[in-house]
């Protein structure tokens, strides 16, 4: 059983981590044995993975209405638009890390959950993220993305998949070094999270229905009320502000975070 401040700081860690570039499930893997909590468990992670699911689909819900429209307008032979080709670019975006998390999943919760790797991951994917901020022209948006663009910023998405690096850095990451803005990076790594989110929530929903742990409704409903609320209030003062912060707060943050890490599971 889950106490109220369990659940509401893990809620509240996964809704502000899952958007901003500093990796969610570095945290949620993390903070449980720096604090003396017991692992919340996968109950609870599908629960806070809903919240932010529901988060992002409401907060860009009238994009994604257009998007849908037109992308069945296009299966119909009707043309495309700019929305459905961002439409078809989620989803082919999707495809490399859906492949890469069915073939290698159980592989990756082996061996790629360590505390020593999730520093490493934290810093090093935070640099390049700085990096690619630096290097970036930043000159379009995301509605000169095509095809092609699309599937190699889901080639890096599929990296996230190991703990540590964060999702929305990596897709950012990508999105900066192809040449887009900061928004538009920002704007298409939140679209692609909803059938990332999707997928691995479906995945670890399974794994859950298969496991003979009783569940803990109250802690998944208060969860998931709490994720959703804190990922929107993230994603909305995150476009509004990431034109003037830009990257160089989160590096520093994953330097800091990733150098604790070290010092504090290599002591004794």
């Amino acid at each position: 059983m889950m106490d109220f401040a369990q659940i509401a700081w893990l809620a509240v860690l996964q809704g502000l981590t899952e958007f901003l570039p500093i990796s969610s499930s570095a945290h949620l893997i993390l903070v449980p044995p720096i604090v003396g909590w017991q692992d919340q468990g996968l109950a609870f992670d599908v629960a806070v993975h809903v919240g932010t699911l529901s988060a992002v689909i409401f907060y860009f819900r009238y994009e994604i209405g257009r998007m849908f429209v037109d992308w069945s307008l296009s299966c119909a032979g009707k043309g495309l638009t700019n929305d459905a080709v961002i439409a078809w670019g989620v989803l082919i975006g999707t495809v490399p890390a859906g492949i890469v998390g069915l073939l290698f999943k159980d592989y990756i919760e082996i061996y790629f959950r360590s505390p020593t790797i999730i520093a490493v991951t934290t810093i090093a994917f935070g640099i390049l993220l700085w990096l690619s901020e630096r290097l970036g022209k930043k000159a379009y948006s995301e509605t000169k993305m095509g095809m092609k663009e699309f599937f190699v910023i889901g080639c890096f998405q599929a990296i996230a998949l190991i703990p540590g690096t964060s999702r929305s850095g990596i897709t950012m990451t990508a999105g900066l070094l192809l040449g887009y803005t900061r928004e538009a990076a920002a704007r298409v790594s939140f679209l692609l999270s909803i059938p990332i989110i999707t997928l691995s929530g479906a995945l670890v929903t399974k794994d859950l229905i298969e496991s003979p742990l009783r569940v803990d409704w109250i802690a998944l409903g208060l969860g998931s009320v709490i994720s959703c609320v804190c990922a929107f209030l993230c994603i909305h003062y995150f476009l509004k502000f990431i034109s003037t912060i830009g990257m160089l707060p989160f590096l520093i943050y994953r330097i800091v975070l990733g150098v604790f890490l070290f010092v504090f599971f290599a002591s004794p």
